[in-house]
């Protein structure tokens, strides 16, 4: 029983470690890849793709790039070194709410989302923890009520309360901190499913 356990601990770890285990590339664009980031130059970032990680060394210049968060939790922010949405780009969306800033807002609203929304971890860790002491079905309860809701006004922990008064950076952080919520409760939700699963296997073939 102690051998099986520790079996099913072990598994268990290495499955967070993947899951949560790559670096994150955002892109000015929004789009995020999932990554292994093998060398920043003065003027590109060369990456592997997680999902090929013998695959191609893959070059995009950092220019493209706002900020880069490492798998140990870190942050390199590229954005910052020449005309920014978090930094001249700021200035410009507090001072102003003309329709050609709108774009702007918008982008900079979903990056900062990105970048500093934490509020899905009692979400995200109350599925986890019952998904693992009282099985998938009844974590489905918690899954479901928590990624169906949008993430509370005080948790989503916006950088600068100047900013608030766009109401374009306001929407675009607000979907983008819900969208993340419901994919960290989903894939916590799957975890604890894999480890239930493992266990049943493990503890039939004893």
């Amino acid at each position: 029983m102690r051998k099986t356990f520790l079996s099913l601990f072990v598994f268990i770890f290495i499955l967070i470690v993947k899951v949560n285990g790559q670096d994150i590339i955002t892109k000015k664009n929004g789009d995020d890849i999932q990554a292994k980031v093998i060398e920043i130059t003065l003027t590109e970032l060369k990456y592997k793709n997680f999902n090929n990680l013998d695959g191609p060394l893959i070059s995009i210049l950092k220019s493209d790039v706002i900020f880069v968060k490492y798998e140990n939790g870190t942050k390199d922010v590229f954005a910052d070194e020449k005309p920014s949405p978090t930094n001249s780009r700021t200035t410009i969306l507090e001072a102003t709410s003309s329709d050609e800033d709108e774009d702007d807002a918008a982008m900079v609203g979903k990056a900062d989302a990105k970048r500093y929304y934490r509020g899905y971890t009692g979400a995200g860790s109350g599925t986890l923890v019952t998904g693992l002491f009282a099985g998938s079905i009844f974590a489905l309860i918690p899954a479901i009520a928590t990624s169906s809701s949008a993430p509370k006004e005080g948790n989503l922990q916006y950088p600068k309360p100047s900013l608030m008064k766009n109401p374009s950076y306001v929407n675009a952080y607000q979907q983008e901190a819900f969208k993340i919520k419901k994919q960290k409760v989903w894939n916590n939700y799957f975890i604890a499913m894999i480890a239930n699963v493992a266990t049943y296997f493990i503890l039939v073939k004893r």
